[in-house]
């Protein structure tokens, strides 16, 4: 929040207690000295700027909620590092999305770490000068804005109530983006390397499946960079004609595939009976409708580079 001198300000005060303990702070700061300026002049002269954010265990921890945004004076060192160096890193030491609006769009490199242990430093720093390709793949959806989370709007009981509505429903993560269109800060298994790859030679078998017979997804991948590296190959199945409201698609099955400079491998996965089936809530099993069934592969929900199809034959379904 940005305050002006002299403009009265109403502030209200609200606090917990846990196991007898209470602890506050409060402070308002100019942003212009948050970063300290030789911190700033450092950076200018830099070929490289590297950041670390995020939270500690104080701020984030199991049993309770942290706010969105990073930790107060973190965005502001973001941004004027940015401007003193537009070759600058960005290391976020978090356990899930965070507001980054202010600067993500002008930062070249970001690195999430999660939170990486003891070694987690070494790590980042041999990854940075490039000892090793990163190969990470994000196991949820980040979101640009709070206001884009599928739960938004049923998180939190409203007044009055004691009780949580699970509106979402089964549309959560990548499943809520795909329903609504609205593009993700950064998708379910996005990840990126220091080298690149590409998909071909598609194969489902058998086109036509009954009983508890299974599908053979087969691919290639390919390394076309000049480094060594893994990738993680993703395998979704759309369900377009369940008698329930389904996702566009779900992961289904995934293979990690290191390759050297120019290799290729082929790949399979396998998709059982359970890849096309629904918990029906009126029988109380899982259920799988017959009929046609698309396969999508790619490097992340967003991205998907193959995309083929099978059928599962009347009379299947348990």
């Amino acid at each position: 929040m940005q305050v002006h001198a002299g403009k009265p300000y109403r502030i209200r005060f609200e606090y917990f207690s846990q196991n007898g303990q209470i602890r506050t702070g409060f402070g308002v700061i100019d942003p212009d000295t948050v970063v300290d300026v030789q911190a700033k002049q450092l950076a200018s002269r830099a070929d490289v700027a590297i950041v670390c954010v995020g939270f500690t265990p104080a701020l984030e921890t199991e049993g309770a909620d942290r706010a969105f945004e990073l930790p107060p004076g973190q965005d502001e060192l973001v941004t004027q590092i940015l401007k003193a160096n537009k070759n600058t890193i960005v290391v976020l030491t978090a356990g899930g999305g965070v507001d980054m609006t202010r600067w993500i769009d002008q930062a070249p490199v970001l690195v999430d770490t999660w939170y990486p242990g003891q070694e987690g430093g070494t790590a980042i720093a041999q990854m940075l000068f490039g000892e090793f390709s990163p190969s990470g793949k994000l196991p949820a959806s980040f979101e640009r804005t709070w206001q884009d989370n599928a739960v938004v709007n049923s998180y939190y009981p409203r007044d009055g109530e004691m009780k949580v509505a699970y509106s979402e429903g089964v549309f959560v993560g990548y499943r809520h983006f795909d329903k609504t269109g609205k593009k993700p800060l950064f998708p379910f298994g996005y990840g990126l390397s220091y080298t690149t790859f590409a998909y071909s030679n598609l194969t489902v078998s058998p086109a036509t499946v009954s009983g508890d017979g299974a599908v053979t997804v087969g691919f290639d991948v390919k390394n076309t960079g000049n480094r060594e590296g893994a990738e993680v190959a993703e395998v979704y199945v759309g369900d377009g004609h369940a008698g329930v409201p389904r996702p566009v698609k779900e992961l289904k099955g995934f293979a990690k595939v290191d390759l050297k400079p120019g290799e290729s491998k082929h790949v399979t996965v396998s998709l059982d009976r359970r890849a096309v089936s629904y918990y029906d809530v009126n029988s109380k099993q899982w259920k799988a409708d017959p009929g046609e069934f698309e396969v999508l592969v790619g490097p992340s929900s967003a991205q998907i580079e193959l995309r083929g199809k099978f059928t599962l034959q009347a009379g299947a379904s348990r």
